[in-house]
């Protein structure tokens, strides 16, 4: 059961008494009559074919409330995306799936990058872009969620507990950033949070000084989990980086754009566990390596927007002190898992550390190499601005595309196009 304690800028709704799921979803389909819901979920295609995606969709089929469901489908061909719609049309909620790698979607992000307006690089980022600018296209839904498609411990009560905060007509929050403790199989996982992100924070709290951005930030207990929800309007304005510092950028975004008031975390998930991601020791351009390159830019460059001035000698200064805080926390972890009955891998924990240092340092010389880089995609209400049709142009696209090649088991069982 996790304590009542308030930690920082930022409302923690906690979950207090186990409250049963069944209640909660009744609530949530209440609350849907007059705030409709949905679901992003950003996913890949070689997903559909692993363990995670087909139990999340099977238990998916129980939930009333959800007027829409959004899939952004990645790195699929023609034949992989006509499968894609028939794995999803199981699924009772209105859904549709944008075929990302499709030529009509692609059409309208060659226009789009003609005027400087779209994503530069593929990723997670620039999946979640289109699904929210189809939301937006649709207005189904009022009160959306975002989680990705590789939990091996999903349960309905996670989009439960992630939606209510945005959906209780009697809450004011604007975005609930979902938190859970990455514990499975008997071990303490989420590396990159534990051993990057809250010591670089602390670390830079010592060096740069206190400011606002850095306690808000703070108050976060699990900062880079990939599910949140929103209410509709924050789609318009918000700026997303297009790399891994999608959760970190998304944060900085709700700091920019909302009173702390507006936003909050959620505990959502007793256990939590999904696909994890290697350490890459030997190179920056995958895995673990090349997500804390990209997080350590994001939160450099969030702070550098809020006037604050970096040199090689700052970032030498921020390693080091980094360095002696994330080894502390490798020691505080190794405790708090002897005293749960964990594991812990002290070796490869200080690899690790040692690894996000040095990069830390790759990502302040590309930092101050390239000071004028935006990473971020521009906000949907800029991209409105100089296209007025676009939400139009998009919802037409995934329209055709799924009257063109939805496929349908015929009473043989074999398929049949519409």
């Amino acid at each position: 059961m996790a304590d009542f304690y308030q930690n920082g800028t930022v409302t923690t709704l906690h979950n207090l008494s186990q409250r049963d799921s069944e209640n909660m979803a009744q609530e949530l389909e209440s609350f849907a009559k007059v705030r409709p819901m949905g679901l992003i979920l950003p996913s890949l295609f070689s997903e559909l074919e692993g363990k995670a995606l087909p139990d999340i969709v099977e238990k998916m089929k129980s939930v009333k409330y959800l007027s829409q469901v959004v899939i952004g489908l990645d790195r699929a061909n023609l034949e992989q995306y006509k499968h894609a719609l028939q794995f999803f049309d199981q699924l009772p909620q209105h859904h549709r799936v944008l075929w990302n790698d499709g030529p009509r979607l692609r059409a309208i992000d060659a226009k789009l990058q003609e005027l400087g307006l779209a994503p530069k690089e593929p990723g997670k980022g620039r999946n979640v872009w289109y699904c929210m600018g189809y939301i937006l296209a649709t207005g189904k839904a009022e009160s959306i969620a975002l989680h990705d498609c590789d939990i091996l411990t999903y349960e309905t009560e996670l989009l439960d507990r992630l939606l209510y905060p945005v959906a209780n007509p009697l809450f004011n929050y604007e975005f609930a950033k979902g938190f859970y403790a990455r514990v499975a199989n008997g071990k303490i996982n989420g590396r990159v949070s534990r051993l990057l992100v809250t010591p670089l924070i602390k670390a830079l709290k010592k060096t740069v000084g206190h400011c606002d951005y850095l306690e808000y930030m703070d108050s976060f207990l699990y900062p880079l989990a990939g599910e949140f929800s929103f209410r509709r309007d924050v789609l318009t304005d918000i700026r997303i980086p297009s790399d891994w510092g999608l959760e970190i950028g998304v944060l900085s975004e709700m700091h920019r754009n909302y009173s702390s008031n507006r936003l909050c975390q959620v505990d959502i998930a007793a256990t939590y566990d999904h696909k994890h991601q290697d350490l890459s020791l030997n190179s920056t351009e995958g895995g673990l390596s090349k997500m804390s390159i990209d997080i350590s830019k994001a939160l450099i460059r969030k702070l550098a927007t809020q006037g604050e001035t970096f040199s090689a000698e700052t970032f030498r200064t921020l390693k080091a002190t980094y360095y002696r805080i994330a080894l502390d926390y490798v020691e505080t972890y190794r405790n708090d898992a002897i005293m749960n009955g964990l594991t812990l891998d002290i070796h490869n924990e200080e690899k690790a550390v040692e690894m996000f240092a040095e990069n830390l340092l790759i990502a302040g010389n590309t930092f101050l190499e390239q000071p004028m880089d935006t990473p971020f995609i521009p906000s949907w209400s800029r991209v409105i601005s100089a296209v007025p049709d676009i939400l139009s142009q998009i919802a037409t696209a995934v329209e055709l595309d799924h009257q063109e090649f939805q496929a349908t088991y015929n009473s043989k069982g074999a398929y049949a196009t519409n």
